[in-house]
């Protein structure tokens, strides 16, 4: 698995922190580790990118971006907004098959969700991902909600023939209800894949060392971790009625 695509099925679903974990795990197994940006965008360009927070959370991590844009709108929106070229899936699948060359591992970040557009033309991560032939790393968050969109982009995964490694939660509440209990079940049942992980709420906001300590405790062993689907299950899914 020399690149994996890591997508989320939305916005502000932890994508960002969870690509950070995947790298530290893979750090601490003696891996080398880089991660591709596919398109930031709402940043200036002296500003820190998600690309950079991976490597303050995670460490020796090689940061790249494939464009940025200053308005925090989908890329291609944000690319013809300021008259900018938009980022093509190709250039995507190049950059990341370079640093593929390079690096024992590459991850490669989306903006949004599976089929936000980069182009005029409808290009997505989803083509850059079929191009690379890699799999893919659906982040989701944990409440009331989460199962239509895991669904949905589980099954557009499949309809492209794309392998999609596994589900993993993006931000575990400290207290979770009844809905995020549930999808501990839920979320591997509609999306046809394991569940990899769950971070726990306010895991971007640790220090960068007590991050990088934890993140193998949050990841399966398949994302080099050694956190464990059925305990987890265990201790937060509810029990049945009656």
């Amino acid at each position: 698995m020399p690149v994996l695509v890591i997508t989320g099925t939305g916005t502000e679903v932890g994508k960002t922190v969870t690509t950070a974990a995947v790298a530290a795990a893979a750090l601490a197994a003696g891996r080398s580790v880089a991660v591709l940006k596919a398109a930031q965008t709402g940043v200036a360009p002296d500003e820190r990118g998600d690309a950079d927070e991976v490597v303050r959370l995670a460490g020796a991590v090689t940061a790249r971006e494939v464009a940025r844009y200053p308005e925090p709108l989908a890329p291609g929106t944000a690319a013809l907004r300021a008259g900018r070229a938009p980022v093509r899936p190709e250039e995507v699948a190049e950059a990341a098959a370079k640093l593929a060359t390079e690096h024992d591992l590459v991850l490669v970040e989306g903006a949004g969700g599976l089929l936000v557009r980069f182009d005029a033309t409808g290009g997505t991560l989803a083509d850059a991902a079929g191009l690379l032939r890699a799999p893919v790393l659906l982040v989701a968050s944990a409440g009331l909600g989460t199962l239509n969109t895991t669904e949905l982009t589980a099954r557009e995964l499949r309809r492209r023939g794309l392998d999609l490694l596994g589900v993993v939660i993006g931000s575990w509440p400290a207290h979770p209800d009844l809905a995020s209990r549930c999808n501990v079940a839920d979320l591997p049942e509609v999306a046809g894949a394991p569940l990899l992980g769950a971070l726990p709420e306010g895991a971007g906001a640790l220090a960068p060392a007590d991050f990088r300590t934890g993140a193998p405790r949050w990841l399966a062993p398949r994302l080099l971790g050694r956190w464990e689907a059925a305990g987890f299950a265990a201790r937060e899914a509810p029990a049945p009625l009656g």
